[in-house]
This record gives C-alpha cells, sequence and structure tokens, in this order.
C-alpha cells in the first residue's frame, strides 16, 4: 500500500511539474496560424502545417529603441507568440526595455513565466517581493551594464532607471505569452472598478483617495 502511495504522490508531482509551464513541443515547430480550419490547435494557438513553414515565421524585424515618451518614461517592447508565430510551444519570448533618464517600469507580474534580465547600457535599481507565506519580503539591487538578475514567475518586480542617461534592458521569459499585470492599472484601472469599499478597506485608507486613485489615468508602457 506504501507503494502505491508513493507512486500516485510521484505522479501528481510529475503532472505538477509537467504543467507548471509551457509543454515541450512534440516537433520541429509549430508555427501558429489564424485560419482555423487549417490548423490543429496547440496550446492556445492553431499550428499551420510544418512543410509550409517558411522563414517568416520565425523572423521579428528591427527591436529597435521604443518611444519613452509617456508618464512612466519607459518603453516595454516585446516579442511573443504574437509577434514571431514560429514561438508556439516553444516556451520562450522576450521585450526591450527602454528607459529615460528616471524612467520606471512600474511593479508588476508575469502570471506564466520567469524573467531574466540583462542590462546592456545604463544603471537600474530593480527589485522583486516575494509571497505571502514568505512574508513579503523584498530583494533589490543595483545593475550596470552586463549585469543580469532574475524575478520568479509570478512575483511582483520592477525596474527603474537611476542613471543620468537612457537605459536599455533585455528581458528573456520562460514563456511564448508570460502576459504582464500592472499592479496599479489592475488595481485602481479595471474595468468595471472595483468598487471603492472594497479598495479602502484593503488598502485601509479613506474611500475619497480611492476615488481619486480611481480617476487618475493609468499609463500602459507595453
Amino acid at each position: 500500500m506504501k507503494v502505491v502511495y508513493f507512486l500516485f504522490a510521484l505522479l501528481a508531482l510529475a503532472s505538477s511539474i509537467a504543467f507548471s509551464y509551457d509543454p515541450s513541443p512534440l516537433q520541429d515547430f509549430c508555427v501558429a496560424i489564424n485560419d482555423t480550419r487549417s490548423g490543429v490547435f496547440v496550446n492556445g494557438k492553431f499550428c499551420k502545417d510544418p512543410k509550409f513553414g517558411t522563414a517568416e515565421d520565425f523572423f521579428f524585424p528591427g527591436l529597435g529603441p521604443g518611444n519613452t515618451l509617456n508618464p512612466l518614461g519607459s518603453k516595454v517592447t516585446a516579442v511573443t507568440v504574437n509577434e514571431i508565430l514560429g514561438l508556439n510551444t516553444l516556451g520562450i519570448s522576450l521585450a526591450r526595455i527602454d528607459f529615460a533618464p528616471k524612467g520606471l517600469n512600474p511593479p508588476h507580474t508575469h502570471p506564466r513565466g520567469t524573467e531574466i534580465l540583462l542590462v546592456l547600457e545604463g544603471t537600474l535599481y530593480v527589485g522583486f517581493v516575494t509571497s505571502n507565506q514568505d512574508n513579503n519580503r523584498f530583494f533589490t539591487k543595483v545593475l550596470n551594464k552586463g549585469d543580469v538578475f532574475v524575478f520568479s514567475i509570478g512575483l511582483i518586480h520592477f525596474q527603474q532607471n537611476v542613471g543620468y542617461g537612457n537605459a536599455v534592458a533585455i528581458a528573456a521569459l520562460s514563456s511564448q505569452n508570460p502576459g504582464v499585470i500592472t499592479i496599479a492599472n489592475a488595481v485602481f484601472g479595471s474595468y468595471p472598478p472595483i468598487s471603492n469599499e472594497v479598495l479602502a478597506k484593503a488598502f485601509q485608507v479613506d474611500k475619497n483617495l480611492i476615488d481619486y486613485l480611481q480617476k487618475q489615468f493609468w499609463s500602459n508602457n507595453s
């Protein structure tokens, strides 16, 4: 009987690991296609027949500087399965993040991917907060050109340019479509809005402050 329980536990563990991230492909590639009549549905996308794949399916032109002229002073240019259809089922994506001086990529989370960040230019102040079970510990670091930092899947994190010039970073993510939830936008800019009574009690502040925050324009740098 102990052996049976052990096997069930092992199967449960293997299943949890298998479904924690994007599934591994069972063929060379599975290029996403919008025509549902001529594809097979795999991992959120329909796939074209591999024999019709072309080089363009695996190409993104010119990942150049993003426009940082916005209230946050930053711009995230993502390259996911929506930009490169050939990423479908491959479990990776990336983003270029441009920062004006003092620019901020505000606190956010990726619900489906771990992020590893490489600073190409400038100096960034970065950090993440652990889960409630770990007492919401705050990990932070100042990164310079060539430095690398990791943000675990699902944890709230941010990056801010603390240098005197522009900054650039490349983020690689462990999902073809990691998703992003910007905390301030989600909490105060949701549609329809979250009840001000709920938010006032959650943040332990006056409802008038919540009303004020919900009336603000919450900038999106993606």
